[in-house]
């Protein structure tokens, strides 16, 4: 009885210095404390805030970097546009265009924004 109460006291201190703890950063989405909703509600904010004919330098300035970038002529005429992401719709943690508003600019200077905006280009 003795070696099993030597081997129990043995054992018990080494099950639980091997026992290790598990720390959870962040939600479900991927990105280590990251929330996208904050940074979508962010975009909306700040997409709510433009003005028509503001600068492409002062757009991103406010916004900062796209997810997404396009630039290309159309009529003679630089287009860009810029994706940012505003509204969650697959809960991968990946960005996809259908999660991002359009920023049109023609010449550098914003001309609309939205799906509607970006159809009619």
């Amino acid at each position: 009885m003795k070696k099993s109460l030597v081997l129990l006291l043995t054992a018990l201190p080494l099950t639980m210095a091997l026992s290790g703890c598990v720390v959870s950063v962040g939600g479900d989405d991927g990105h280590y404390g990251y929330d996208l909703g904050d940074r979508e509600y962010e975009n909306r904010k700040k997409i709510a805030r433009l003005q028509l004919n503001a600068s492409f330098a002062d757009v991103q300035s406010r916004l900062g970097v796209a997810d997404f970038n396009e630039v290309y002529q159309k009529d003679g005429e630089n287009v860009q546009v810029l994706y940012y992401r505003t509204n969650r719709k697959h809960k991968d943690g990946i960005t996809t265009k259908d999660e991002c508003t359009p920023l049109i600019f023609r010449d550098g200077l914003l001309v609309s924004w939205g799906e509607m905006a970006y159809a009619q280009l």
